[in-house]
């Protein structure tokens, strides 16, 4: 049973409350002296600590998506995904599974939508990674049949799940609902994690002698979305949005590649990549390359890319208040790059904060994207 599986959960909380149970039961016997009694008290009270310890973080995994499989909680994951030999058969995007949108009220695809799980190998970054593909129900409506869609890369934070994307932050079930509300456009969301080379983080940037992670989402990921599917092809017809690390990712890349992405939102982002464990050393010496990385540096010497931008922050509960203040005041300094902002009065750097921006942030980006 894999870790974010219901099964493990309820086996966890059964066996902590099993354990309460029995400590409570047989407390009386336990409850003399001698080497006996006291390692059976030891013993009960560390099993039922241990037990309430794992129910809640089994809980808090599945709710915010911190690690997807136990390889992946211990470190085991191994799969690089980065260096391969051959394009799949069917070209760099392969549908692995289709299955349908939570919460839509009809099977069917015109009336639904449907969401496809698809493995895409970068043409030439050979970066290997899999995504969700959420295709409105328009997409599959006779009387749109020759129109083609804006599209949005919506990433992760590091390590995330892009399955949390779908079932957590309900991105998919927004989008359908926002659309028919008639506060946006159908759009095409490409969903997957912004850590294309686990386990390592490489903050979307090319690393030398490394994973050429932002050459992927710049160029790779786009090319094979845009050969599958019925994707716009100018360039307002991309837009990307990420939280956390996603977040950071989103605004680089389209600070970066402006004539790519027409519009970045970076929910709870930062504005330079961090140097730690999870990312070991990203830039090998070249200052040209962390000083690109630094939005800040970007925004001061670089000329103002013609973009639009969005972030998001919360007065009490997020850290990078004060930082997101800044950037909003240097960015409208540049007075071509335009900026929007979302600041909640309080809230964490969590999925329930995220889920509560995430409906402006669709409809802020529909109204900024073309796909026809």
């Amino acid at each position: 049973m894999g870790l974010t599986s219901d099964k493990v959960l309820a086996l966890a909380v059964l066996a902590a409350l099993g354990l309460f149970v029995g400590t409570v039961w047989l407390w009386p016997r336990l409850a003399r002296r001698g080497p006996r009694a006291v390692a059976g008290r030891v013993g009960l009270l560390l099993a039922t600590q241990l037990a309430l310890f794992a129910s809640v973080g089994l809980l808090a995994n599945q709710a915010f998506g911190f690690y997807a499989s136990w390889a992946d909680l211990f470190g085991q994951e191994k799969d690089q995904g980065v260096v391969v030999d051959h394009v799949p058969a069917g070209g760099p995007l392969r549908v692995a599974e289709t299955r349908r949108v939570p919460g839509a009220t009809s099977a069917g695809p015109q009336r639904g939508g449907r969401i496809e799980k698809v493995d895409i190998v970068g043409r030439t970054t050979r970066i290997a990674t899999p995504a969700y593909v959420y295709l409105p129900p328009e997409y599959f409506q006779p009387e749109y049949r020759t129109r083609t869609f804006p599209a949005a890369v919506v990433l992760t934070g590091y390590p995330g799940t892009a399955q949390a994307l779908v079932d957590k932050l309900d991105y998919p079930r927004t989008a359908a609902r926002l659309v028919g509300e008639g506060r946006m456009e159908p759009m095409i969301l490409v969903m997957m994690r912004p850590t294309v080379a686990p386990p390592r983080d490489t903050e979307c940037v090319d690393i030398p002698g490394g994973p050429q992670t932002e050459t992927f989402f710049a160029s790779d990921l786009p090319e094979a979305v845009s050969g599958h599917y019925r994707v716009g092809g100018d360039p307002g017809s991309w837009g990307i949005i990420g939280d956390s690390t996603g977040g950071y990712c989103a605004l680089k890349l389209a600070m970066h590649h402006p004539r790519v992405y027409a519009a970045g939102a970076g929910l709870s982002a930062y504005y330079k990549a961090p140097i730690d464990a999870t990312t070991g050393d990203l830039f090998r010496g070249d200052e040209e390359l962390r000083n690109r990385a630094n939005l800040w540096w970007y925004l001061a010497h670089m000329p103002a890319p013609d973009t639009s931008l969005l972030v998001s922050s919360s007065k009490v509960g997020e850290s990078n208040y004060k930082d997101t203040l800044k950037f909003i005041e240097r960015v409208k300094a540049t007075g071509l790059t335009r900026i929007s902002s979302i600041v909640l009065e309080s809230g964490g750097h969590n999925f329930n904060t995220w889920r509560r921006e995430i409906p402006g942030t669709l409809q802020w980006l529909s109204g900024r994207l073309d796909g026809r």
